[in-house]
């Protein structure tokens, strides 16, 4: 989904940003993720956005917190999107698109009025982010489809084959990586990858162990 709005450098965006905490959720830049806000104060938080510049931030609690804990410390770097999609359900809900902007780290948190948590977020050591496809041409693009095969194969699932060889680099390895179904740790460790390349090698790297882990299972039970 295209953005109306396209930042160019760092310091069109703005320094304290609403946050989602929201666990084992992934977004990167120009990567989309529909969101379904139903608690009142992240309703209350769509509506100041949308008031405002649309930028919120999603991170993740500290997967060392409980999953039921209020407030949650968060986790050090989050991925800032702006709300490119929005849509009332009739029943108090919001459907909404965040679309990624770019990564920021927690540079503080701050104390505020708001029922939702805001955030000091330092984009500076990100501004790669702001760049489509840059490092694209890295990424081993064959290793990448192998592993995805292989994946499927082993889950039983299917493809559209045609769209993902269309795919450029960036789009398919963000959206693999978004739509991966790994936990916190792996989610965050995609989040941080330096660049496009790094993050193609760890959505490989724990594909893979993951692949491996199953067959060790099924050997298990069959013996």
């Amino acid at each position: 989904m295209a953005s109306n709005v396209i930042y160019h450098k760092i310091d069109e965006l703005p320094g304290v940003i609403p946050v989602f905490p929201l666990r084992a959720a992934l977004l990167l830049p120009r990567g989309e993720m529909p969101l379904n806000v139903f608690e009142p104060r992240y309703l209350a938080m769509i509506e100041d956005a949308l008031r405002g510049g649309r930028i919120i931030g999603l991170i993740q609690p500290d997967p060392e917190e409980a999953e039921d804990a209020e407030r949650p410390l968060l986790v050090q770097v989050g991925c800032a999107g702006r709300l490119t999609a929005f849509a009332e359900t009739g029943d108090g809900r919001y459907l909404v698109t965040l679309t990624g902007v770019a990564r920021f780290r927690l540079a503080e948190e701050l104390k505020v009025k708001t029922p939702y948590r805001q955030v000091r977020a330092a984009f500076e050591e990100f501004a790669i982010d702001l760049a489509p496809g840059e490092g694209q041409e890295d990424v081993d693009r064959e290793a990448l489809l192998k592993t995805l095969k292989d994946y499927l194969a082993a889950n039983n699932l299917e493809a559209d084959w045609d769209g993902i060889r269309r795919a450029p680099n960036e789009a398919l390895v963000n959206a693999l990586a978004m739509m991966s179904p790994f936990g916190p740790r792996e989610k965050q460790a995609l989040l941080e990858a330096s660049d496009l390349k790094a993050r193609a090698e760890i959505l490989v790297a724990v594909t893979e162990m993951e692949l491996a882990r199953a067959r060790g299972d099924a050997s298990s039970s069959l013996q």
